[in-house]
């Protein structure tokens, strides 16, 4: 894997739309299902060692927030041909086995990762109710302890989410969140060939 950081979009930046099919075979589009005080879009996958090792605690979170006003959304725009761990079908296993609850779609031609300048799995963004951007960067300090190749053990420096939590603590109290943030670290997009941005 490559280690890869996210690019960092501009704070204050509008969320740009987007419609995509979901693990249940519609379709969400961004405006009608943005949370009436913060939406969170995650890129991820089901492959990646860094996505794997905050996963529960996604899970865990999202539920928390729900009842606050803040809706998640995660998206994987690997290339699934090259990278089949990532594609459709398991996308949907993926879902049912973490228990998300938020629309998980699929970004086949990879334009909404390149809108939104993703760089890395997991790339995390935090809209407010107007969706515009407040938080971009890490899920926590914590990364995957690596045992040996392709081989990782969460238990050693647990996820908190603490850093995206504490940004959205504040998106509900109605208050700023601090602009120094971390550019969140993992493995790169999986482009297609020719696909890489410049």
């Amino acid at each position: 894997m490559v280690m890869t950081a996210s690019n960092m979009m501009d704070l204050g930046s509008s969320a740009p739309e987007f419609e995509l099919k979901n693990t249940e075979g519609s379709f969400t589009k961004l405006t009608e299902v943005k949370g009436d005080k913060a939406t969170v879009v995650m890129f991820i996958c089901n492959h990646c060692p860094y996505v794997i090792h905050i996963a529960p605690q996604i899970a865990k979170m999202a539920k928390a927030y729900a009842s606050q006003g803040v809706q998640f959304i995660a998206i994987n725009s690997n290339d699934t041909e090259t990278y089949p761990a990532d594609s459709f079908e398991n996308m949907i296993k993926e879902k049912a086995a973490r228990g998300y609850n938020f629309p998980y779609l699929i970004d086949a031609d990879q334009s909404v990762a390149k809108a939104y300048d993703a760089a890395c799995t997991p790339d995390i963004y935090a809209f407010d109710a107007n969706l515009k951007l407040v938080y971009r960067g890490q899920f926590d300090a914590s990364r995957p302890h690596r045992i040996s190749s392709g081989n990782y053990d969460s238990s050693v420096n647990p996820s908190t989410g603490k850093d995206l939590s504490q940004a959205l603590d504040a998106i509900v109290a109605g208050k700023p969140v601090p602009t120094e943030q971390l550019a969140s670290i993992g493995c790169n997009i999986k482009w297609k060939v020719g696909n890489e941005p410049s």
